[in-house]
């Protein structure tokens, strides 16, 4: 079976948990149309309603370069109606330009990301309800492959392997990876105060009253994180993210933040340090902290500047500027959430006072 065929069955039947009368909003860009084709298919053999929701190759690029003040905060009647009807979506991270946005006006990026808050804040309290279902997954393409610098066979492998599409039972895998986790998130839960230390870092989370989420493969895949979002004034201290990040298609690296009663006082990047301070700037949640993550998925061991698998990489943390997550608790709004990664190797992670996590491992496991 094709890679496109595996990954096709496994979001539709284990991610999305795809039934009958189901609207799936299917966004991509037309590079991905292989696995666009597969999961259409499958929606149909589900007995589904798919809708497609295509884009061109640097449509980003184009919109970005034209588009004035009013077309930036214009929100389609049809992304409405989308957004009020659809019961699931999936969206293919797949691009033959990663780079469309480096030359972009960066305040263009922050002005359209809040103008679409509105649109983010009712998926979520749909999701809350039950009423709608979300996930993402890859499709790869030689773009991707040269900025993971690999071929686009050895990106493709990456791939398979990290979507454990490898594994004779891609469901049951996942299923595992999902009972592992659960001892994790059960370690974690009813704790009030994490603390970090590492390169550069000593910083503690109060997340008191925040429940910690098993990311299995249901919203992202691949998947294979833990993460919570801590209470809003709770953050404290200095951390620094040694691993380069790419966000909306623009990278930054060796970011150090310095965080006072949950807000972001100072900030410095080595690499991107314009658009750092542009999207800190985007709205009055965008300095505060709406995530903290373990990663977990050891088919990821290094960076490929896509944050879809970045986020993941075992033996690492990750922090995300920004918008909260209802469903762990968290009460921040924004219009950015921009996940930036430090490798754990040599750090420690400590609950209450107590050592739980050491060289990249839950200790007692």
């Amino acid at each position: 079976m094709s890679l496109e065929k595996k990954l096709a069955k496994l979001i539709c039947e284990y991610s999305l948990s795809l039934r009958k009368g189901d609207i799936l909003l299917i966004r991509a860009e037309t590079v991905s149309e292989p696995l666009i084709k597969e999961i259409y298919a499958k929606t149909l053999e589900t007995g589904a309603y798919p809708v497609l929701r295509l884009a061109f190759s640097g449509q980003q690029s184009v919109f970005y370069k034209h588009a004035e003040k009013d077309q930036l905060e214009f929100i389609p009647q049809s992304v409405w109606a989308d957004t009020h009807n659809v019961t699931a979506s999936i969206y293919i991270d797949a691009t033959d330009n990663t780079k469309q946005l480096t030359g972009a006006d960066k305040s263009k990026i922050a002005a359209y990301a809040k103008s679409y808050a509105k649109v983010r804040e009712v998926l979520m309290d749909r999701e809350q309800k039950g009423e709608f279902r979300w996930s993402l997954c890859p499709y790869p393409t030689a773009a991707m492959a040269q900025d993971a610098e690999m071929s686009l066979d050895e990106y493709t492998e990456f791939v398979y392997r990290a979507c454990r599409l490898h594994e004779d039972d891609p469901v049951a895998a996942w299923r595992s990876v999902d009972e592992y986790q659960q001892k994790i998130t059960g370690l974690l839960n009813g704790t009030k105060e994490l603390r970090i230390v590492g390169n550069k870092t000593d910083i503690t989370f109060n997340v008191d009253g925040r429940k910690w989420i098993n990311c299995n493969g249901h919203h992202n895949m691949p998947d294979g994180e833990v993460f919570t979002s801590p209470v809003e004034d709770g953050v404290n201290g200095s951390i620094y993210f040694d691993v380069p990040t790419s966000y909306m298609g623009v990278e930054a690296g060796g970011i150090t933040l310095k965080i006072e009663k949950g807000k972001i006082m100072e900030a410095h990047a080595e690499k991107g340090n314009d658009f750092l301070q542009s999207v800190l700037e985007t709205d009055e949640g965008s300095r505060f902290i709406g995530e903290i993550a373990f990663g977990l998925n050891e088919s990821i061991t290094k960076p490929t500047k896509n944050i879809l698998f970045d986020e993941k990489i075992g033996r690492t943390i990750h922090m995300a500027v920004g918008a909260s997550y209802p469903e762990a608790g968290g009460k921040n709004k924004s219009g950015i959430h921009w996940d930036m990664i430090k490798a754990m190797e040599d750090g420690k992670a400590y609950l209450d006072g107590r050592l739980v996590f050491e060289n990249g491992k839950f200790t007692g496991m």
